[in-house]
Parts: C-alpha cells; sequence; structure tokens
C-alpha cells in the first residue's frame, strides 16, 4: 500500500527575499504534497500558482503607533488568523514551513493553535519583529547567518544558510549578452528597493572605470527615471536579469545592496563585493547582514550618507588594479557561502513533520 503523502502549507509572500528560498526549499520536498499561502497583488500569484496550489488571505504588518487603522489592521489579523487555521484544519495538513514576515504570524498561530509543527526560515542577520516574537513558539528556527542566534535565546535555532533556487546552483546557460573576455566587469545590483541612489553614484562613477578598461552591468530596477542618463560602449543596463548565476560568475566584482537573497548567491558565486545597505530597511537590517560579510572579508561596506562617486570610483578602481586583496574577498566568500543550504533545510523540515 503506499502511503500518503504529507501535506505541508508553506506561508512566503512578498519579495523575492521570502519566495526564492520557500521555493527552492519544496524543490527539496518532492514527495509531500504542498499548497501555497500568499497575499493578493504579491510576487507569488506570479512564481507560485504554475507549481502549487495558491491560498490567498489578507494580511498587513502593525502600524508602529495605536490608531483607527490599527484596530482595522487587529481585525484584518484576527479574521486571516482564522481562515488560516480552518485551512490547515480541513485541508488535513501536517504543519506549516514559513519564510517569515508578516504573513508568517498568522500561519504560526493557526498551526500551533491545532497543535501542528511549524518551521520558520530566517535569511537576515538581524532577525525580523516577526521572527523574534514567534520564533519560540516553532518547533525549530533555521538561520542563514550565525549572527541571528543571539537574538532568538528563546528559540530553538539551527543555522543552514538560505536556500537559492537549484536553477542558480546548476546554472551552465551563457549570459544572454557579450561581454570581452579580457575584460574586468562590474556588476551594479541595485536591488528593487531604493536602487536610485546607488544607480546616481554608480553612472558619475563609471567613467573613470570606463577609462580603466572596464565593463559595467548595471541593474537598475524598475524605478529609475534616470535609467537612460548614460550610455557608453562599454555599459550594458538593464531592469533585472534571470540568469544571475553565470553573470555574478563573470563579474571581477559586484557593487549591491545587501538584502539576503542578494548575499546569498554573491557567496555562492564567490564573488567579491562592495556593498552598500539600503539606509530605510527595517530595523536597518541590511546593515547587519552587510556586516557578517565584511567580518569575513569577502566585501567592503559604505553606509549611503557617507558616499560619493568619487569615492566609490576610487575604491572600485583600486580593487580592479590590486589582484591581491581582491582574491583574498573572493576566497573569503567560501566561508559565507552554504551550497546545501535548501537541501539541509528539507531535511529538517521532513525530520519535524514525519
Amino acid at each position: 500500500m503506499s502511503q500518503t503523502p504529507i501535506r505541508l502549507l508553506i506561508a512566503a509572500s512578498g519579495t523575492g527575499g521570502h519566495l526564492f528560498p520557500a521555493i527552492a526549499t519544496a524543490e527539496h520536498l518532492s514527495d509531500f504534497e504542498i499548497e501555497w499561502l500568499g497575499v493578493p497583488d504579491r510576487l507569488e500569484r506570479e512564481l507560485v500558482p504554475q507549481q502549487y496550489p495558491l491560498h490567498t488571505i489578507s494580511v498587513e504588518g502593525f502600524q508602529q503607533r495605536l490608531s483607527f487603522t490599527t484596530l482595522k489592521i487587529i481585525a484584518k489579523f484576527a479574521r486571516s488568523w482564522l481562515q488560516v487555521r480552518h485551512l490547515l484544519k480541513t485541508g488535513k495538513f501536517r504543519g506549516v514551513f514559513t519564510t517569515g514576515g508578516y504573513i508568517a504570524a498568522p500561519a504560526i498561530l493557526a498551526a500551533r493553535s491545532l497543535g501542528l509543527p511549524v518551521i520558520l526560515h530566517e535569511s537576515n542577520a538581524l532577525p525580523g519583529k516577526v521572527t523574534r516574537s514567534f520564533g519560540p513558539w516553532c518547533n525549530a528556527v533555521a538561520l542563514g547567518f550565525a549572527a541571528s542566534i543571539p537574538y532568538l535565546s528563546r528559540a530553538h535555532t539551527v543555522v543552514v544558510g538560505t536556500p537559492v533556487r537549484s536553477n542558480f546552483l546548476n546554472a551552465s546557460q551563457p549570459l544572454s549578452f557579450h561581454l570581452p573576455d579580457d575584460v574586468p566587469v562590474i556588476v551594479v545590483v541595485g536591488g528593487s528597493q531604493g536602487a536610485v541612489s546607488v544607480n546616481k553614484l554608480v553612472r558619475e562613477a563609471a567613467p573613470t572605470w570606463f577609462q580603466a578598461g572596464a565593463w559595467v552591468v548595471h541593474l537598475t530596477g524598475n524605478n529609475d527615471p534616470n535609467v537612460e542618463a548614460l550610455n557608453h560602449p562599454q555599459y550594458i543596463t538593464m531592469p533585472f536579469y534571470d540568469n544571475m548565476a553565470a553573470l555574478l560568475k563573470r563579474a571581477n566584482l559586484a557593487v549591491s545592496r545587501s538584502g539576503a537573497g542578494t548575499l546569498t548567491e554573491l557567496a555562492i558565486t564567490h564573488t567579491p563585493s562592495i556593498l552598500i545597505p539600503y539606509p530605510f530597511a527595517a530595523e536597518d537590517h541590511q546593515t547587519y547582514n552587510a556586516n557578517v560579510f565584511a567580518q569575513a572579508g569577502a566585501a567592503w561596506v559604505f553606509q549611503q550618507q557617507d558616499l560619493t562617486a568619487d569615492l566609490l570610483a576610487s575604491k572600485v578602481l583600486y580593487l580592479l588594479q590590486s589582484p591581491e586583496p581582491l582574491q583574498q574577498m573572493t576566497e573569503a566568500t567560501a566561508s559565507v557561502a552554504v551550497t546545501n543550504s535548501a537541501e539541509q533545510l528539507g531535511n529538517l523540515i521532513r525530520e519535524v513533520m514525519i
């Protein structure tokens, strides 16, 4: 007789930083029957339905001050908790896996109210408010960085790294555009949030790099009004690029924000970087992420308010023209890279759920 597959509800919503690790983990749970919990009009509407049944709830983060809006959010939260509880009960799910964010709170509470196990993954060095509040309620909190452990003393923590999609690890597809073989390449990853300030600095600094023979591949995001302000034969610009594995492997250096997902990709491809944390990220968590890489020797970190185009131009040029420091940074990325994170996390879920 064949065994009934274990039914798992994955609660992951909003940004690629929450969704991609969850999708990568799900790929290692092919023997599970997986359904997804998300929020309407977010990225999961594009990425999830072709792979897993998607359920949506309307929930949002709490405001700092008590107001009528806060009361509406609380009412919405209570309704979402009841919806998730009903879904888990009627769907006969064995447990919940979540990657944090505000969708995790009703999912964790609903599961625990039914006596179901929960695994939570936290990718940031400074755990989010939901992770800090609800981590002790979970059977295990899987961490992207060991630096998170002191913030979660009451939770059962396991360091597994942050999963990336299997096509990232196994990528052999060539770049879809031409880069000469014998030139240094700088890849700029502004990210979907706050890219405009970094983009401006890079466009002002880039002529110095061009004179030194470098090429720049600039991923600007979708929100830059000055995206066409720079034209040069050694400058390639686009909002995003799918084949990041091949691009980062080709890069000599990255200039980047420090979201956990981007840092994971930089580590796995052993790409040294200059990191400029997004200054308006919740609780400045990107600075905590960046500092992990700086302490390992894998990156240089500059706060946006302290960085000028001239300073950025000179620091990048120094690294491109100094093989030894650049090689040391490249080697240091290996100390923060976890290539089997999705497998580790999948095994942890399997241990708890079975």
